[in-house]
């Protein structure tokens, strides 16, 4: 992560943005601050003081916490890349295996032809289902490349880097927390709030200002007082759109969590199930056929556990991002 965050070209420019931010807020807090206070006869004089440094201000800050908010969106970019590669590594080995076994009825079908106990359309279907597996792994070796490029890329490292992923298919620790403690947390802690509410501070500056050294009656004081219910407005309207985000990730989290556990289950009873009709058609009592489609059963039940358990990653990915960790 932090080999991203070093070497991402949208963050060396919001370096420069930010420091060329900090020298205005320098030159314009040093041209207002010969102003003295005992000489503001004026409105236009006194925004010239204290609205302009206040905006200066925020506009140092505002790139800050853009860089924060920057920072996060890189890092869900790394870790969805991260989590690509984890699930396109996974495929790849249930392929593998799916082939191992296909390979292995191939084995078992040519002995029980060569000993007179089956016939040669098990040989041909076994060899129809090891076909089906290669050409499953090419394609699943085809989108681990892909997804390391893309996770080079995404990193700002050679293309050429290999990684090992460790722990890739256990689910992770996701912060557990009540929805309202997690709104909450989020309305706390992510920078649109901070930005919504430095311009309901400017706003209420200009609006004081207005008062003291005019008139809030005036038309002035008017708008100005106008900007304030609209930065307000702007407040709440940002709460509502992290309460939503924060509640449709939390609930998405939980539907994912419990698609993992199903999906866990539906794949332990195709396994069984394999394993049975495979004990069943040593015995004679079932057919190559049979075998096959329970193999096919307990692949397709393997790549739906995977992509449940991706999508949980996904989804604990967004909720962590949308409460602001």
């Amino acid at each position: 992560m932090d080999q991203a965050l070093a070497t991402n070209t949208t963050l060396k420019s919001l370096r420069i943005d930010i420091d060329t931010a900090d020298i205005n807020a320098r030159l314009v807090h040093e041209s207002v601050s010969e102003i003295k206070v005992d000489f503001i006869d004026s409105v236009g004089t006194a925004q010239n003081k204290y609205v302009s440094d206040a905006k200066s201000q925020l506009a140092k800050k505002l790139n800050a916490l853009s860089y924060t908010a920057t920072e996060s969106k890189i890092k869900l970019s790394v870790q969805k890349a991260y989590y690509d590669l984890v699930n396109a590594q996974s495929q790849l080995e249930l392929k593998k295996q799916s082939l191992t076994r296909a390979q292995t009825q191939l084995k078992v079908a040519n002995a029980s032809v060569a000993v007179g106990t089956r016939a040669k359309t098990d040989v041909l279907q076994a060899e129809m289902g090891v076909s089906g597996a290669q050409a499953a792994l090419v394609s699943a070796e085809n989108a681990v490349e892909v997804a390391r490029l893309t996770l080079n890329q995404t990193m700002g490292v050679d293309l050429s880097k290999q990684w090992v992923l460790t722990d890739k298919d256990k689910m992770g620790t996701v912060t557990e927390m009540p929805l309202e403690e997690a709104t909450a947390k989020a309305i706390k802690d992510r920078v649109e709030m901070a930005q919504r509410q430095g311009d309901v501070d400017v706003a209420q500056l200009n609006y004081d200002l207005i008062a003291k050294y005019s008139a809030a009656s005036t038309y002035n004081g008017q708008i100005a007082k106008n900007d304030i219910a609209k930065a307000k407005l702007a407040i709440e309207d940002q709460k509502t759109k992290i309460t939503m985000e924060v509640t449709q990730n939390y609930f998405n989290l939980n539907a994912a969590k419990k698609a993992v556990e199903f999906n866990q289950k539906a794949k332990e009873s195709a396994a069984e199930s394999y394993r049975l009709t495979n004990l069943r058609f040593e015995n004679g009592l079932a057919t190559t056929l049979e075998v096959i489609q329970a193999e096919e059963e307990l692949t397709t039940k393997e790549n739906q556990y995977q992509d449940a358990l991706h999508q949980y990653h996904l989804a604990a990915m967004n909720y962590q991002t949308s409460i602001g960790e």
